[in-house]
């Protein structure tokens, strides 16, 4: 770490403290001996319960912005089991926020999984399908104008509190992950995460270069593809920069894998239901079928096919997620009958 000026600025930032942390991390013995490499696991699935994951880094920022700005009402969207959306409505409540969720559909869903839980903490919901021309943020735009003509003050969050804002919080995750080096007397090669908003890779990948860690990091696609990537976090990183009176970035220097999106975002490939119950069974750690699952299934592959191999030791991050097992509970029976 040598860029005091920035974690003074870092420092600086509105920030509401939500997340258990830091989150611990250690060396995943089993799954090491299996690749023959170091791969250890930084467990920002336990950053809480309600707000579990990654997206609570991101809130205690993107909140604290709400709050200076006299807001009275969180509006964020996601797919129907969205973690981030799950989060943000656990957040609201525990502040004295109200909170409405517009999550993205296909057909009527079952009040399971996060959806049940965003119920539970009595956010409003509206349901989108957005085959029918409207965006996510289109729809979070409209109800915010329907809560100021009547005399509200709604923040927007975006899908993942995915911005130059909620990026600080992987910034922060940055500094915890450097001083955690230290602690266990280990220096990470790669840090790899699972890119779906493009918020968590941004901020690792800011913070390495602001800090200075000379670190590999690696996203994961797990919707897209890595130019939509290379885009989204370009825009992200800009805006964090511009926030910390910083130049922009001229090199971003971004690595993306993509193959392992499978089917599509959240829907699961039996061999991607196999590989979770496979780190369960061999490490007892419970991977969720949209982010993490298929995330480590391609650094597991990758790891075994040499894409890895000037790599040493590799630090994986669990962004949570795993109340989106549940409504998958059909298929993931299916999986172990036949494992």
């Amino acid at each position: 770490m040598n860029n005091p000026a920035i974690e003074q600025k870092l420092d600086r930032m509105d920030r509401i403290p939500l997340a258990n942390l830091p989150t611990p991390v250690y060396r995943l013995g089993n799954i090491s001996k299996e690749l023959g490499r170091e791969i250890w696991i930084k467990r920002d699935d336990f950053t809480g319960a309600e707000m579990s994951g990654n997206k609570v880094r991101k809130l205690e920022f993107s909140i604290a912005q709400a709050k200076k700005e006299g807001a009275d009402i969180l509006i964020t969207a996601g797919g129907i089991q969205s973690n981030h959306a799950r989060a943000t409505a656990a957040a609201a409540a525990r502040l004295g926020f109200e909170s409405h969720l517009v999550l993205s559909v296909s057909s009527a869903p079952k009040a399971e999984g996060n959806y049940l839980i965003d119920q539970l903490l009595g956010a409003r919901i509206t349901l989108l399908d957005e085959s029918e021309g409207v965006t996510l943020s289109a729809k979070m735009e409209e109800i915010a104008l329907g809560y100021r003509e009547a005399g509200r003050k709604p923040y927007i969050i975006p899908v993942g509190a995915s911005n130059g804002i909620g990026n600080f919080g992987y910034l922060n995750a940055v500094r915890e992950i450097a001083r955690q080096e230290e602690e266990l007397g280990v220096t990470f090669d790669a840090i790899v995460c699972a890119a779906g908003s493009g918020g968590t890779y941004s901020g690792l990948y800011l913070g390495n270069r602001l800090f200075g860690l000379g670190r590999r990091i690696v996203g994961i696609t797990v919707c897209d593809n890595k130019e939509y990537f290379q885009k989204v976090c370009g825009t992200i990183v800009d805006q964090t920069l511009s926030l910390l009176g910083e130049a922009p970035d001229e090199e971003k220097a971004f690595t993306f894998i993509d193959g392992y999106k499978g089917l599509g975002y959240a829907i699961s490939k039996p061999d991607e239901l196999s590989f979770i119950a496979h780190v369960a069974k061999t490490e007892g750690i419970i991977l969720d079928p949209v982010y993490t699952g298929k995330a480590f299934y391609g650094l597991y592959r990758e790891t075994a096919k040499g894409t890895f191999d000037s790599c040493e030791r590799i630090l994986f991050i669990h962004t949570g997620g795993q109340y989106g097992l549940f409504p998958k509970q059909d298929q993931i029976s299916e999986v172990l009958a036949g494992v």
